[in-house]
């Protein structure tokens, strides 16, 4: 095994200030371990960081305005930046980073290898499946993190899509926050510390690590030294996906996913009248929305089978019977749980596609302005180029614009039918 950070593709910034808290994470525990004297004032974390000039682990609010922004450890951080970046990468790095015997991220010892893999009893991943974050799971999430570590390093949580936190959610991390156990740590991941992200009091007790889209070159390099991609189709598949790293590792891989985006670049050909635009938001939402149910079918059948068998379904003892109609209730939360994640999955491949259509827009108004820039996506950059000289610059910002503000509505609850069906009308009107 690897680096625990060689995975987080072109972010050198983010990394060497990971490694350096890292570092300074050990030293608090090496000292801390030691012998304590009886005169010795250093007796427990909290004076610890005070030597090592870590206020944050003793419940002050860190310095992230000025100064190093790397400069020691802290018990709270906001990894932030776009879609594929590498927030949860970043995030369970520097778990494994912070467990690790060495405290570098070896990669090789049991504390990286655990918590790279996901079973490390101290280091607690939370993953939305649905909208939302909820208030119960944050709580008992929070309770258990006021545990102490099994393995005498730091318990950790880390929030994948923090900004999906509900506000009462969000109060219950907060606390924590404030009042952090001595060996917790909080890992956050959500696009920026925007307020509609992440509240102000949350941010304000957190470092900030920043991601940056890592460039396509960066990415292809990642394709073909780690997932064997031949390196003109990791070259074609980094540009396609705008720095993504999941989705080029998905279209360099995935023959359905190829034939997805096939799909959707093929729209703007298709929009010849008001029909036309209507039956290509038919097909875009309908094309999510199998993508989505496909993605989630096979977990949403373990689920219900796993409960209706621990519920006691095909028994035929005494109260068998009624122990199903009990149950009820249950499968009713489950079923609800289930359609949450299947709404968030199909919103989440709707996005995917308006990606790649903004991608085509992009390319199209990038040609009229002749700016001497690499085209997105290269396989439809004819038709792009037709389009710029059809539309001229205004007209393709137009189209664009209308692609990104579809996006936003999606995401601000507007019914994606409507929002799709809006944008392929504006698409045709230009």
């Amino acid at each position: 095994m690897a680096d625990v950070f060689a995975d987080l593709v072109g972010q050198d910034e983010a990394v060497a200030t990971l490694r350096r808290a890292a570092t300074s994470a050990a030293a608090l525990l090496r000292a801390a371990a030691a012998p304590a004297r009886p005169d010795d004032p250093y007796d427990d974390l909290d004076a610890l960081a005070e030597e090592f000039d870590e206020p944050a682990l003793s419940g002050a609010e860190p310095d992230v305005a000025g100064g190093d922004p790397g400069a020691g450890m802290t018990h709270a951080w906001i990894f932030t930046g776009p879609p594929g970046s590498g927030r949860s990468v970043a995030a369970r790095a520097f778990a494994a980073a912070l467990q690790c015997v060495h405290g570098t991220g070896c990669g090789t010892c049991p504390g990286c290898h655990t918590t790279m893999t996901g079973t490390h009893a101290d280091v607690r991943l939370v993953v939305p499946e649905g909208l939302s974050i909820g208030v119960n799971e944050m709580r008992a999430l929070v309770l258990r993190a006021a545990s102490t570590p099994s393995g005498g390093r730091w318990q950790i949580v880390i929030i994948e899509d923090a900004d999906r936190l509900t506000e009462a959610a969000g109060n219950a991390l907060l606390k924590a926050i404030e009042e952090p156990p001595p060996r917790t740590v909080f890992l956050l991941c959500a696009p920026s510390t925007h307020p509609e992200d992440v509240s102000v009091t949350i941010r304000s007790r957190c470092r900030v690590v920043p991601l940056r889209q890592p460039p396509a070159g960066a990415v292809a390099e990642v394709l073909v030294r780690r997932d064997g991609v031949a390196p003109d189709v990791a070259g074609w598949a980094a540009a396609a996906a705008q720095g993504h790293v999941g989705r080029a590792r998905r279209l360099a891989r995935d023959p359905e996913a190829r034939q997805r985006r096939d799909a959707v670049l093929a729209v703007p050909r298709r929009l010849t009248g008001v029909g036309a635009a209507f039956d290509a938001a038919s097909a875009l939402i309908e094309a999510a929305e199998a993508e989505a149910a496909a993605s989630v079918a096979e977990i949403d059948e373990a689920e219900r089978t796993a409960l209706q068998t621990a519920l006691g379904a095909g028994g035929t003892g005494r109260g068998a019977a009624g122990a199903m109609r009990g149950a009820a209730g249950q499968l009713k939360d489950l079923e609800k749980r289930q359609k949450s994640r299947a709404t968030r999955a199909q919103r989440d491949a709707l996005d995917r596609a308006l990606v790649d259509l903004a991608g085509f827009y992009r390319d199209a108004l990038t040609m009229a302005l002749r700016a001497p820039v690499a085209a997105v996506h290269t396989d439809t950059a004819a038709l792009a180029e037709a389009g710029a000289q059809k539309w001229d610059a205004e007209g393709a910002l137009r189209r664009l614009e209308a692609v990104l503000e579809c996006r936003a509505a999606i995401e601000a609850n507007v019914k994606p039918r409507i929002a799709v069906e809006a944008m392929m009308l504006a698409l045709w009107r230009g």
